[in-house]
């Protein structure tokens, strides 16, 4: 059988197939979700991986709608697959409510298949993503060769639902309800400078010596600058100093505090390492922030499909064996 009528999902499973109607909407239900797979992945190949079945079923599901329709919904060459006109029509008309059927058969047949399986999308901060969750992305991928990983570098909180992000790790305070979020550590925001510029310009003791110093600030992906936060008597306090140098990348304004150009507020996974062997020295250590935090965030489900709860406790697990934590105050 090559069809989604394996799962239980199917309305085949329960539609009996000498009813002409119930026979051509199980059909109709197979070429859509297959449809819906390959515009979502952009291949028959990786649609198939995706819903659990093969590549010729895939394309079989496809053609079998398409006769129905009585429209070619894709243009397929050697080295692409895209959408007809009347394919986009489609998708635009059937994906909102097909979506969600698509996710509930693929989770329901992870669930169920034994050893975790199928494509994981995830979505980390740049900076954080980079330098902490990239290097572990290796040893998942040997643990777990089944799951097919597609990582995205990206500053701006995920969408779940238009993203289609499976799992997402997001800096800061979390404050959005529809997710579930998991503290992996806390994130320490500490301010600091290199010896070199320490010993020409000295550093600030309170926040309002900061107007007298050469600062480096980061830009966000919202085009704004990214203010520095601190606490101040139990409250949060945030400032804007003025910027020798802005960069839109917090790797870059790492580098120019290395160089002695200024003093900027650096997460502690950079700063920890200079820190500890003396390229950076710290210092407003006493207006650290303390209520912020590393998060990794998915939808609020019942039940997690393997391939998604294998990531996350694996992520989790590494991260907080890492030592990127610093003593306050510095």
């Amino acid at each position: 059988m090559d069809t989604l009528a394996r799962t239980p999902a199917s309305p085949s499973a329960v539609a009996s197939s000498a009813d002409p109607l119930a026979t051509s909407f199980a059909t109709s239900y197979a070429g859509v979700v297959a449809f819906l797979a390959v515009v979502s992945e952009g291949s028959f190949a990786r649609a198939g991986d995706r819903l659990g079945i093969g590549r010729s079923a895939v394309s079989r599901n496809v053609q079998k709608l398409e006769a129905q329709l009585g429209a070619r919904l894709f243009v397929r060459t050697t080295r692409s697959t895209s959408l007809t006109r009347e394919g986009e029509t489609f998708f635009q008309n059937c994906s909102p409510g097909m979506d969600r059927i698509t996710q509930a058969i693929e989770d329901m047949h992870e669930l169920r298949s034994g050893p975790p399986r199928g494509h994981l999308r995830v979505r980390a901060a740049t900076g954080f993503g980079r330098r902490v969750i990239a290097p572990m992305l290796g040893a998942f991928h040997a643990r777990y060769p089944d799951i097919s990983l597609d990582f995205q570098l990206d500053d701006r909180p995920a969408d779940f639902t238009s993203d289609r992000v499976d799992v997402a790790f997001r800096d800061g305070r979390m404050e959005d309800s529809q997710v579930i979020a998991r503290q992996l550590i806390p994130m320490q925001l500490i301010t600091c400078a290199s010896p070199d510029y320490e010993r020409a310009h000295g550093l600030p003791a309170t926040l309002d010596e900061l107007a007298a110093h050469r600062c480096v600030m980061h830009r966000g992906t919202n085009g704004r600058i990214t203010e520095w936060e601190f606490k101040v008597a139990g409250r949060p306090l945030t400032l804007a100093p003025s910027s020798r140098q802005t960069f839109n990348d917090a790797d870059l304004v790492l580098q120019s505090v290395l160089a002695g150009h200024g003093i900027a507020q650096l997460a502690a996974y950079q700063a920890c390492e200079p820190l500890r062997d003396g390229r950076l020295v710290a210092c407003l250590g006493r207006y650290a922030p303390a209520d912020r935090g590393h998060y990794v965030c998915y939808l609020s489900r019942k039940q997690l499909p393997s391939r998604i709860r294998v990531f996350i406790d694996e992520v989790t697990e590494r991260t907080r064996a890492l030592d990127i934590a610093l003593p306050f105050p510095l």
